[in-house]
């Protein structure tokens, strides 16, 4: 299990988080959303192990993750930031193989390359494994980094009493709908497999459909925690994001989904804090 415990972290005087308790346990996807600059990104990168909490822990397995040395992570844990730079000309099949090649997996060059292919499979990329990395589209990009992490995940060998990770920053904001599918149905395999998933999102749609639990911050604390029928209300979203959202449910199962909303008098949005309203009045006028 992987575990924030009273986390907070500040820079410079500024909390980014403040307080974080969150718990994913393996097979469950935990999907974190909220207005920009919530602290969403900063605490996935807590969670990972890049950032040290001013206060508080993370913990894996019930080890403190600050006593993993970068080998022991990364045969456990594997991260898609939400954006990666790479200038080299390498080709598709080598930066996916990239997650292969972590010091300690001592894995053999054919299982390696197998290993890369499968996971350039499984986001629609295989037939363009040969094609420089440099020539290929946004999107394309980000699906490339998302199999070099599931390739990282399936290279070291499994254990039932190591919990694995999977750690990714706005996934789909660069995909097309088919391609968004692809990347959603992979990362449900690995949660299906046992793997602790949390994952960024600025759609909550996406975020609803793919998460077993949201965790909705705000200002770099935690608003509320729960699936998204407890998540996904009216008043909640309106107080994070400064606007009035009015949730929608879908036909037959009444599951929660949210469509951008219009922008309101600040009079009409009940439940604001003042500094929001006076946004919303800048806005407004």
């Amino acid at each position: 299990m992987l575990q924030a415990c009273d986390v907070t972290y500040t820079i410079n005087g500024s909390t980014l988080v403040a307080g974080v308790d969150v718990e994913v346990k393996p097979g469950r996807v935990v999907a974190l959303i909220g207005p920009n600059g919530a602290g969403k990104s900063t605490l996935l990168r807590i969670l990972a192990g890049e950032l040290r909490p001013t206060r508080g822990g993370v913990m894996l397995d019930t080890r403190d993750l600050k006593s993993f040395s970068a080998a022991e992570l990364s045969r456990q844990r594997a991260v898609v930031p939400q954006a990666s730079v790479l200038t080299f000309p390498f080709t598709v099949l080598e930066v996916a193989m990239l997650g292969v090649s972590v010091p300690g997996f001592d894995a053999a060059p054919a299982q390696a390359k197998t290993s890369a292919l499968d996971a350039l499979d499984a986001v629609g990329l295989r037939d363009l494994a040969g094609r420089l990395y440099v020539h290929l589209s946004g999107g394309e990009r980000q699906r490339v980094h998302i199999a070099r992490a599931l390739s990282q995940l399936a290279a070291p060998p499994y254990h039932r009493d190591k919990t694995r990770c999977f750690l990714l920053d706005e996934p789909t904001s660069s995909l097309d709908l088919a391609h968004q599918s692809l990347v959603l149905a992979a990362i449900r395999r690995q949660a299906r497999s046992g793997t602790a998933i949390v994952a960024v999102f600025h759609d909550l749609n996406l975020a609803a459909a793919l998460a077993d639990e949201l965790v909705l911050l705000e200002s770099g604390r935690v608003m509320a925690t729960g699936p998204a029928s407890e998540v996904l209300r009216d008043d909640l979203l309106s107080a994070a994001y400064g606007c009035r959202v009015l949730t929608n449910r879908t036909p037959g199962e009444g599951k929660p989904f949210v469509l951008p909303p219009a922008i309101f008098p600040a009079s009409t949005a009940s439940g604001l804090s003042e500094d929001r309203k006076v946004g919303m009045q800048r806005l407004w006028h």
